[in-house]
């Protein structure tokens, strides 16, 4: 199970970074549009939805790794039992909110794809299809907070460390 949720995790930041690059070379097609006129529409929305993309899909991969910002000033200061306590509030907290986001975001994208809701924009996209980034993304966000969850309350869980406060001056 662990070898699987790692290979989820990743998987969602390789897709991530596959959005940047979308949202890179959608950004230069726009401006190439403008200055050559092409006539290509939509560029300006489909960097966006990539980038939408590129945003919801790196959080799990980037929590698992210790990179969210975590304000520790509480837990330094905490006893280890305390700190345990905090931890666990903080990951069920967690874990809640972001079942809660993932619920009425795939709710979203089920609901444009019902209603055959279209971007407002000149590329008329259905917007289910961007939003299946967000509603993936909140989704594998969910698993990840719910595996560090059991990984704490089963006293397994390693919290990682970026390491930032050290390159700062």
């Amino acid at each position: 199970m662990r070898g699987f949720l790692d290979r989820l995790y990743n998987a969602a930041g390789y897709a991530a970074a596959f959005f940047m690059v979308v949202t890179l070379l959608m950004v230069v097609a726009g401006i190439a549009d403008r200055a050559l006129a092409f006539g290509w529409r939509g560029t300006d929305m489909y960097a966006g939805y990539a980038m939408a993309a590129c945003g919801f899909l790196a959080l799990a991969h980037t929590f698992k790794r210790g990179e969210h910002i975590r304000v520790t000033l509480l837990l330094q200061a905490s006893s280890a039992r305390v700190k345990r306590l905090l931890e666990i509030w903080s990951l069920f907290a967690a874990t809640m909110l972001s079942g809660a986001l993932a619920f009425y975001a795939i709710r979203l994208t089920y609901q444009s794809w019902d209603f055959h809701d279209i971007s407002t924009g000149n590329d008329a996209t259905p917007l289910w299809i961007p939003q299946i980034g967000m509603a993936i993304g909140a989704t594998v966000l969910f698993i990840a907070l719910l595996d560090d969850l059991v990984l704490e309350l089963r006293g397994k869980r390693v919290v990682h460390s970026s390491g930032e406060m050290l390159r700062n001056e």
